[in-house]
């Protein structure tokens, strides 16, 4: 028998890889097929991956477009909060999804793959500022 203060079996199976500010962690869990990574946020529901750089990248999105909610949008739907963000903010969370990839995002803007790469960075560079803002003001 367990007691209050030990974890669960599948908590015990579970590593927190990345905190962020605001209740928003990425979790490394064994799959069927291996390791996963879970997106988790307040409110947003469950979202997992194969890549951890795919899910720090989703939590990047997250964060650069004030945070969205995943459900309802169907497969293939896209969150209309991602859509406002803007162009490079649509770009990353294209890549976050299973149906798509570097190559397929640029031909399907017409772009060259290094365009792509320079959306990324910039929404990296935004989230990485919104959550040093969050920090500053004390809001965790």
């Amino acid at each position: 028998m367990q007691t209050p203060n030990e974890p669960t079996t599948a908590e015990s199976d579970e590593t927190v890889i990345e905190e962020y500010v605001l209740d928003v962690r990425i979790v490394e869990y064994d799959g069927e097929d291996g390791p996963r990574y879970r997106f988790e946020a307040p409110e947003h529901c469950e979202v997992t991956f194969e890549d951890s750089d795919l899910a720090r990248l989703y939590a990047d999105v997250y964060f650069d477009a004030n945070g969205f909610q995943e459900e309802g949008t169907g497969e293939f739907g896209v969150p209309p909060a991602i859509i406002q963000a803007g162009r490079d903010t649509l770009v990353a969370y294209f890549l976050t999804q299973p149906y798509a990839d570097r190559n397929w995002i640029a031909s399907f803007y017409g772009e060259k793959p290094e365009k792509i790469d320079r959306y990324v960075s910039r929404v990296r560079k935004r989230a990485a500022s919104i959550r040093e803002g969050v920090t500053e003001r004390g809001i965790e």
